[in-house]
């Protein structure tokens, strides 16, 4: 069974690489859209990634009243550094409320109507399974959107930045 501590390690993980990217495209192509219909910069992904922590670890598991702007977050612009801050905020909160979590419980919160009769809206801890699940996958879509950035920079005559 997954413990607390090994949920919060791959929660981590997540949003270390997500931070990690970030900082390497730096407060410029964070803010970029790939030419893709429909495409999302990194800076709104991740926006898109705390929204999901806070409503989910907030007011799905937590029973805290959360307003989210769902749509927002898709818009959402800025530089690197104070995202990062916010991601690390983001993150300690949602730490306290997966330490506070009684997995085989309900949620303590109201469960979107999309997910009511499903197993994500029976269980705190299944509701948390679903953070962990979309920071997977947007930690990849953000990965391919940076690697699509940067082959577009390259094509114009730029210079890639160093992703360590």
């Amino acid at each position: 069974m997954l413990t607390t501590d090994g949920y919060l390690y791959l929660v981590d993980r997540a949003l270390d690489g997500m931070a990690a990217t970030l900082t390497g495209l730096g407060d410029e192509l964070v803010n970029t859209r790939p030419d893709l219909p429909g495409a999302n910069s990194p800076y709104a992904i991740v926006t898109h990634c705390l929204g999901v922590m806070t409503f989910w670890g907030g007011q799905v598991v937590a029973g805290r009243a959360v307003e989210r702007d769902r749509e927002a977050e898709f818009e959402a612009t800025g530089p690197v550094e104070p995202l990062v801050e916010r991601l690390r905020a983001v993150r300690k909160q949602f730490g306290a409320d997966v330490e506070a979590a009684v997995p085989a419980d309900p949620p303590r919160g109201v469960v979107p109507p999309k997910y009511r009769g499903t197993p994500i809206g029976e269980t705190q801890g299944v509701a948390l399974q679903h953070v962990y699940e979309e920071l997977a996958q947007h930690r990849g879509h953000l990965d391919v959107t940076r690697d699509l950035l940067l082959a577009r920079r390259v094509e114009d005559g730029g210079a890639a930045p160093s992703l360590q």
